[in-house]
């Protein structure tokens, strides 16, 4: 019914109800309708699955979780419920997954397929698993791309600007994110086919079962995917890290060499700093320019012992 207000009357054969957002008013409306009473925004967030997979008055109740919002650097998750009574499928979601708006889309292309709520109601779990696919998808190409910005040649890595690697830190916090509110997708949507393929209502309907069959499969097949991408991610995290210690440790490095460097030179300046009376390099005439070739002469000498042992 989309988000236009709900009155009168609707046709007794309309097989799909989808309420976005309703009012308490519409809801009773449409419970007076139906005859079946709806679940609660409250009733959706219950995370028990008695509360959330369920049979009562004729009527099988079950809540997913959904995944809207995925371009966003905050994506979020939304409790939809799914409810299919007297062969009608009766949909309730605070949210707008594309999902929905993509299977909305396909139904004048399926020329009657869904004549049923139970073959709709598996119709549409196949587009919102198809849209899952799309977005883990297009998470890996992400992925990639960042694998690649990270892991360059070092004359690259050279030209970075600074923070370069601990901002990245962000985008694979993100993307972490992300796979983890999709594996918990669908994770409850695992256990809502799973309940759906024991009803009898489906198993009754051939092409309603072979759907479920389907979307099960495909559930397993992206679970198995989705946990890929989170050790790659786990994998990006660790080597980030451990590239911003190997650059800190380089600054530290150099500032270890560079004081082991003028330390000789120092010794040098500190000896001819002293005060006493009996010191016959400072009666020579070359003695000022013999002190600075020895500083020199002490500071080149540990730089090229250093180079020659790799250590610059």
């Amino acid at each position: 019914m989309g988000k236009e207000p709900i009155s009168g009357d609707f046709p007794e054969d309309i097989i799909w109800i989808d309420l976005i957002t309703p009012t308490l008013e519409e809801e009773h409306l449409v419970e007076a309708r139906i005859g079946i009473p709806l679940p609660t925004p409250e009733e959706l967030k219950d995370i028990e699955p008695s509360s959330r997979l369920y049979v009562e008055h004729d009527a099988i109740y079950m809540t997913a979780s959904l995944l809207y919002r995925t371009e966003s650097t905050y994506p979020l998750l939304s409790d939809v419920a799914f409810i299919l009574s007297r062969g009608r499928l009766i949909t309730i979601r605070y949210a707008e997954p594309k999902s929905f708006a993509l299977f909305s889309a396909s139904l004048l292309r399926m020329n009657g397929q869904c004549d049923t709520g139970a073959k709709l109601l598996g119709h549409l779990l196949e587009t919102i698993i198809d849209r899952t696919a799309e977005i883990l998808e297009t998470l890996a190409a992400r992925l990639d791309a960042l694998s690649i910005t990270i892991f360059v040649n070092r004359k690259a890595a050279k030209r970075r600007p600074p923070r370069f690697l601990e901002d990245k830190l962000l985008d694979i916090a993100s993307h972490h994110q992300l796979v983890s509110k999709l594996r918990d997708s669908l994770v409850s949507l695992s256990r809502l086919v799973v309940f759906l393929q024991s009803q009898p209502i489906v198993r009754r309907e051939e092409e309603a079962a072979e759907l479920c069959s389907i979307v099960a499969r495909d559930i397993q097949s992206l679970g198995e995917h989705a946990a890929f991408v989170g050790t790659n991610i786990t994998f990006m995290l660790d080597a980030s890290l451990g590239l911003i210690n190997v650059e800190q440790n380089a600054i530290i490095k150099i500032f270890s060499i560079a004081s082991v460097v003028f330390l000789p030179p120092t010794l040098v300046a500190s000896i001819y700093g002293m005060n006493f009376d009996f010191m016959p390099e400072l009666a020579w005439n070359l003695g000022y320019p013999l002190a600075l070739f020895a500083m020199l002469l002490s500071a080149i000498i540990p730089f090229l012992f250093f180079r020659w042992k790799g250590w610059l």
